[in-house]
């Protein structure tokens, strides 16, 4: 390839203006009228094949994907023909199999002298950071609206329900002394759906708050010891014994809502010890950029068939009343969401084993 430099002799750059036009930390590519490339810094080769021709080089990364529906050479060539300047927000560019997000800048190349265009130049910008971060942000204001949003019908549910609880409470009174069993019938089974739904409103308003920033990075070991501490009264009523064993070499992790993961998987080992056992809490790192945090009880454990449904919403493995089944489902949700997964099995010696495992923080996060 012909190397053409950018400045001249008479623009008063030079040799600095050359080391200028190399180090910059975007790609720049000269062309010509016929749009073959005259001049390339270092970058432009790391965000896109060149070949040649710059349209060449544009068209082969974009084949396929939605940037293709524009002719590259088409596009270029009116640049070069009416001088003004286009730009290309979010070109998705795929090379060596993995696509990248683009930001490219097309302007005219007037000819020292004449002002006439002789080529052209574009500008390269990979924004697949800026743009995953945006739409990281807009998840978060969408999930903390919709939190608000469920907090506030739950909080507007909850004083109607408490109403009726109390008037069917008082009726059933009324008709226990009057010995009517029917009315009393059908009025025990309101009060039992009642309640469950008091259940499901007083799960949505636990999973609505909010203890860290979800961009926020803290040790792993610090948000499960304040899940834990949510739940100090009803371990110490259980007489379950809580153990600890946390791995000293975990990067810190973006918390997210993982403090009401960690609340409801040891709300759910205490719930499975009525009686008292242990709860071994540990942390590791199952692989390079992964986190796994260990919740393993001595409880009641469950069946081999309910594995596979454990996490789907509405599916409980306690007593009739006791659950609503939406926990272990709105934690999957979570953790599936932050990048991770979630896994549940069978103790050997009893109980069960609820693993998360989490994408750590990278010295590039």
């Amino acid at each position: 390839m012909q190397k053409l430099h950018v400045t001249n002799g008479k623009s008063g750059f030079g040799w600095f203006g050359k080391k200028i036009f190399e180090t910059l930390p975007v790609g720049i590519v000269a062309f010509d009228r016929n749009l073959k490339i005259t001049d390339a810094n270092p970058h432009a080769a790391k965000l896109i094949d060149l070949t040649d021709k710059i349209d060449k080089s544009l068209q082969r990364g974009t084949d396929g994907s939605a940037s293709a529906s524009q002719d590259w050479s088409q596009q270029l060539e009116s640049v070069i023909l009416t001088g003004k300047a286009r730009t290309f927000e979010s070109v998705r560019y795929t090379s060596n199999g993995k696509t990248k997000l683009l930001r490219i800048a097309c302007a005219a190349l007037k000819k020292t002298g004449t002002g006439k265009n002789c080529g052209g130049t574009i500008i390269i910008e990979d924004i697949t950071e800026q743009v995953n971060t945006r739409c990281q942000l807009a998840n978060a204001e969408r999930l903390a609206t919709v939190g608000k949003l469920a907090s506030r019908v739950a909080h507007e549910l909850n004083n109607p329900m408490d109403g009726i609880l109390r008037y069917i409470n008082l009726a059933l009174r009324t008709i226990e002394k009057q010995d009517l069993e029917k009315p009393k019938e059908y009025l025990t089974h309101c009060r039992e759906g009642l309640v469950r739904m008091v259940q499901i409103v007083s799960e949505l308003l636990e999973f609505s708050r909010n203890t860290y920033s979800p961009f926020e990075h803290v040790r792993i070991e610090q948000i499960v010891e304040d899940s834990i501490k949510t739940m100090d009264t009803k371990g110490e009523a259980s007489k379950v014994k809580i153990l600890r064993n946390y791995a000293s070499d975990i990067p810190e992790i973006r918390s997210g809502n993982l403090f009401q993961v960690f609340c409801n998987l040891t709300k759910n080992a205490l719930d499975a010890m009525p009686n008292g056992g242990e709860l071994n809490i540990s942390t590791r790192m199952s692989a390079k950029d992964t986190a796994a945090v260990e919740f393993r009880d001595t409880g009641v454990g469950f069946d081999a068939e309910e594995r596979e449904v454990i996490f789907e919403p509405f599916f409980t493995t306690k007593d009739r009343g006791k659950g609503t089944g939406l926990g272990l489902a709105i934690c999957k949700d979570i953790v599936e969401r932050y990048g991770g997964k979630i896994t549940a099995d069978m103790a050997p010696k009893g109980g069960s084993i609820f693993t998360v495992y989490l994408p750590v923080r990278s010295e590039n996060t």
